[in-house]
């Protein structure tokens, strides 16, 4: 499932390899969006990736999320079992990033 949204102005693209994106997902994409909002006000675009590596038990999941602003963009990736927690955690990641660029 791949979709494409504009929120607040920022061009979201979410892809996902054979998977669909609960709305309790799409809900924490836009509260990410939110947080990063308030370390730089200049988002461009927010490209976010779900996808499910591996079988079985020893499957992992992986969320990747990149930052399109002015300048080098920011990027995460993170590798667990909860879609959320990923997204989550790869927020902060970028969060610290766009700290760090200040």
């Amino acid at each position: 499932m791949n979709y494409t949204e504009n929120y607040r102005g920022i061009k979201i693209d979410v892809q996902s390899v054979n998977l669909d994106i609960s709305e309790a997902v799409q809900a924490e994409i836009r509260g990410s969006i939110d947080k990063l909002s308030r370390f730089t006000n200049v988002i461009n675009a927010v490209d976010i990736y779900f996808k499910n590596e591996g079988q079985g038990a020893s499957a992992n999941r992986i969320v990747g999320m990149r930052v399109g602003i002015p300048g080098p963009d920011v990027f995460s990736e993170e590798k667990g079992d909860n879609w959320i927690s990923l997204l989550k955690a790869v927020t902060d990641k970028n969060v610290r990033q766009l700290q760090k660029g200040k």
